[in-house]
């Protein structure tokens, strides 16, 4: 396994461009986020995110979150209702995780809804610019508590990952907020760093 520095601006223009490769050929990444560590993968691609789920001991049939560097790539995974897109902008980047229509089979999305996010970390965002949306799931065996430790997270997963990004400990804290979109109505599935029911300035002005 191959560890990176992950600290600089300088260590995620050289990273964004091992992550890039070690994905292309199928391979896994442990990586920080704004919250904790996580396994990065395409979500394309079967045969790898398949990996991630056996490195977790997580079901094949519960899908992964992913990570995208911005609205661009976000948009081409998942549709958008109009009415909740001025709200999403204003919070993305950050903590908040939100599941959406897929627009196209994804390896990672087998019930067709994905939860995305823009994360609130910006050298990881680099990172996603160069190397494409990553699966975002917690580095951690399944049911076990995340980690904000990076050799903590390689010692609870069940197989080791291709690439390490080393950015030290994680901030930790409340994992990011999880809602779901599809439907008629907002619906909070997991209280997180943010909370959605709260109103925003923002929302007075649409």
């Amino acid at each position: 396994m191959r560890r990176l520095p992950f600290h600089e601006d300088a260590d995620a223009a050289a990273a964004g461009r091992v992550v890039a490769a070690v994905v292309a050929g199928g391979g896994v990444v442990l990586l920080p986020t704004e919250t904790f560590y996580g396994l990065a993968a395409n979500p394309f691609d079967q045969g790898a995110v398949s990996r991630v789920l056996a490195a977790k001991g997580r079901p094949a049939e519960l899908a992964l979150p992913v990570l995208c560097s911005d609205w661009q790539q976000l948009e081409a995974l998942v549709e958008v209702p109009e009415v909740h897109r001025p709200r999403l902008s204003r919070i993305w980047p950050g903590a908040l995780t939100v599941v959406l229509p897929c627009r196209q089979p994804l390896a990672v999305a087998p019930a067709g809804t994905l939860a995305v996010r823009i994360p609130g970390h910006a050298m990881l965002r680099a990172v996603l610019y160069r190397a494409g949306p990553l699966t975002g799931t917690s580095a951690n065996r399944h049911g076990s508590p995340p980690c904000v430790d990076p050799d903590e997270a390689l010692a609870s997963v069940l197989e080791p990952p291709d690439l390490l990004l080393d950015g030290g400990r994680a901030p930790g804290g409340a994992a990011s907020t999880l809602v779901d979109l599809t439907g008629a109505e907002p619906r909070v599935l997991r209280e997180g760093a943010l909370a959605w029911q709260e109103p925003y300035p923002w929302d007075a002005f649409g």
